[in-house]
């Protein structure tokens, strides 16, 4: 059954025949807690209908309490999606290993799931209602899972009752409400992408005949944080090594990269953070491998040369998304600026990201105001 609210995309009998052209089989492997030989479970024909199949989960998979052999992790600055928080699972097949990049999205071996759960924390049944308790409700479930002809992606949606995920090609979209820190009650038509939604950010090959996806999140300087295991806190690169999951890297991964926390000064300066989040909030399109690297902008946090991330910069084909303005960015003036722009409207065409949001974030919009107003006339062309 799928959860009220939800408007699908395509009719039934379009999404039985786009899983027939679609999918291929798909196997499962499982993990011991705290190693990595385990027995695999058997073979499910293509993607499984409900979440549960994926073993992901102790028990009640709406706890998202991860099994023996599941590593739970993070990011330093995760993307913005409509102020839903995210729980983020790693499982490896029997005696696999994660090789370490610097730079690059870790390696991980055919196999590999990759789950992450979108959650409202402080979700309200009743936006009406002054008393509406605070709850918690996952949304959606999105797997992405490594075969020998590379990733593949699928979405869960999580049903009313809160006990179940099931898989849903076309994507669709949920009335959601929830409560701010501030006890106001928002309200939202969340989105759900389609299959062919998630390639748009996650098809990240810089070839055209080379056209596969991958995932974005799991970099060294994204990992290279403390996490609240349950035995203990510790640095995540740190964790996986000592289970034998990840090999390559420093010695000691003090000397790795480290992304600043967007929102918590302790973490870097103003342009290290506003760095940051564009890094994850655009750069899987706007970078020199990207599906927008045509457009010439570059937002990764690795490109220092500030022309190639926008500064005096003119667009190539923006149309409406430049709302008359000359550049994607004029340094100390940000509302002539064409990405503070575009990332402050919530309107089609212009927005940016283009997919997977619906609203302005705008803590980040006004971190990168402050950040476009602070940058010097004259920037150093290194």
């Amino acid at each position: 059954m799928l959860p009220s609210g939800r408007t699908p995309r395509w009719p039934a009998a379009y999404r039985i025949l786009f899983l027939a052209l679609f999918f291929a089989p798909l196997g499962l492997s499982g993990c011991d807690s705290g190693d990595k030989t385990v027995d695999a479970p058997p073979s499910i024909a293509g993607p499984p209908q409900v979440l549960s199949a994926y073993n992901l989960f102790v028990s009640d998979s709406a706890l998202q309490k991860p099994a023996p052999g599941v590593i739970p992790y993070d990011l330093n600055t995760p993307l913005f999606s409509d102020y839903t928080d995210k729980l983020r699972f790693i499982k490896l097949p029997a005696s696999a290993t994660i090789q370490y990049h610097e730079s690059a999205p870790f390696d991980f071996p055919t196999g590999t799931i990759i789950a992450k759960t979108f959650l409202l924390p402080t979700a309200v049944d009743d936006p009406d209602a002054k008393s509406a308790a605070p709850r918690r409700r996952l949304l959606e479930t999105r797997i992405l899972r490594r075969e020998d002809s590379g990733w593949t992606a699928n979405t869960y949606i999580w049903n009313d009752a809160q006990t179940e995920a099931v898989l849903e090609v076309a994507g669709g979209e949920v009335d959601v409400a929830w409560q701010t820190p501030a006890g106001t009650i928002r309200r939202n038509q969340y989105l759900i992408p389609n299959v062919n939604q998630c390639k748009g950010c996650h098809v990240t090959n810089a070839a055209d005949d080379d056209r596969a996806l991958e995932p974005i999140g799991p970099t060294a300087r994204q990992l290279n944080r403390d996490f609240a295991y349950a035995d203990g806190t510790e640095n995540q690169l740190d964790h996986w090594r000592r289970l034998g999951i990840l090999t390559g890297g420093p010695s000691s991964f003090s000397a790795a990269p480290r992304l600043a926390v967007w929102n918590d000064s302790a973490t870097g300066s103003l342009d290290e953070r506003a760095r940051a989040w564009l890094e994850i909030n655009c750069a899987h399109c706007h970078s020199s491998k990207g599906p927008a690297r045509n457009s010439g902008l570059d937002l990764s946090f690795a490109q220092r040369a500030p022309a190639k991330w926008g500064v005096f910069k003119s667009p190539v084909a923006a149309g409406r998304g430049t709302g008359g303005r000359l550049y994607d960015i004029v340094p100390g003036q940000p509302d002539q600026s064409i990405l503070l722009y575009r990332i402050a409207s919530d309107q089609a065409q212009i927005m940016m990201p283009e997919l997977g949001k619906r609203l302005v974030h705008a803590e980040g919009v006004a971190l990168i105001r402050e950040w476009i107003a602070s940058l010097p006339a004259k920037p150093s062309a290194n």
